[in-house]
């Protein structure tokens, strides 16, 4: 029997309600999927070589969870001139294919007040993103993806589970699975999103060999993270910003979320979390620098 590997954490509480609502590292080219969109020439982004994790035992899609536990030498925020503890501030932006009435009704699955906040703190982070959000939002997914501070990765197309009893979530069935993630690339082509990252979130957190072995073939890295938030649904900001501050070790991939309906305190605890962790000395990058910093680069 394959063996689920989950975050049993505040992850059930979120998967409840979107239903209703040894590896070794290695530099390759960005491949999001075969069939994904090539960046646009007219991008304001220009491609360069996106680091990425070699495939895992097997061949399967390599699993990233955090950088290394050092202070990070050399690898300067934004300019590259600042060291200090590596730290990514990863969004998820949820919406699920069935959620559309519940946005023309004035549902709110964006959060363009935390984007407006991470832009004003100068704080790098890669936001994973659904295809369905991307056709919501289009506007904000180009805006997001033009801009150098930010980075978009792939969340699914619809924040189905791509393993059963994942939280309630409805499911990918394993045959579609890659073509469950390239339809999110190709929301993203649409929407006018440059240069999406070879990176693939799983919904939920949940994943099995089948799920590694099904998305092997697309050269992404999955990406998971080691510190919750606790965001989904809080309404508590103090207790969001403690366990993230609590959690939070050199090299930590935060997950949180951009969508006001599901986590409405969040640019709240940014606010408090940021100048926090750069008293201590943390340096906010992208999640494809700390991947790079696991590869060695400088």
């Amino acid at each position: 029997m394959i063996t689920l590997v989950r975050r049993a954490t505040a992850l059930c509480a979120l998967g409840a309600a979107l239903t209703a609502c040894g590896t070794t590292a290695a530099e390759v080219a960005p491949r999001p999927a075969p069939s994904a969109p090539a960046p646009s020439s007219s991008a304001s982004r220009t491609p360069t070589p996106t680091p990425t994790l070699a495939p895992g035992p097997g061949g399967l899609t390599p699993v990233f969870e955090h950088g290394p536990r050092t202070d990070g030498t050399n690898h300067g925020e934004q300019d590259g001139t600042r060291d200090g503890k590596l730290i990514a501030l990863t969004f998820d932006a949820d919406m699920t294919a069935d959620q559309g009435p519940r946005a023309a009704s004035g549902e709110r699955f964006d959060n363009p007040q935390l984007i407006a906040a991470l832009r004003e703190l100068k704080v790098p982070a890669t936001v994973f993103m659904t295809g369905r959000w991307a056709e919501e939002y289009p506007d904000e997914a180009r805006s997001i993806g033009r801009d150098r501070q930010f980075e978009i990765a792939n969340h699914s197309y619809s924040h189905y589970a791509y393993t059963d009893d994942c939280y309630g979530l409805p499911t990918v069935a394993e045959d579609d699975m890659r073509a469950d993630l390239e339809r999110a690339y190709t929301a993203f082509e649409k929407a006018g999103v440059p240069n999406p990252m070879p990176y693939f979130r799983f919904p939920g957190g949940c994943y099995d060999k089948a799920a590694l072995k099904e998305l092997s073939a697309t050269g992404v890295t999955a990406v998971q993270w080691d510190v919750v938030s606790g965001d989904a649904f809080a309404t508590d900001a103090d207790a969001v910003t403690r366990q993230v501050l609590d959690g939070a070790r050199p090299g930590s991939v935060v997950v949180m979320h951009c969508t006001r309906s599901a986590a409405p305190v969040t640019e709240e605890v940014v606010r408090a979390v940021v100048p926090e962790l750069r008293s201590r000395g943390y340096r906010f990058v992208k999640v494809s620098d700390l991947v790079g910093a696991a590869n060695g680069r400088a």
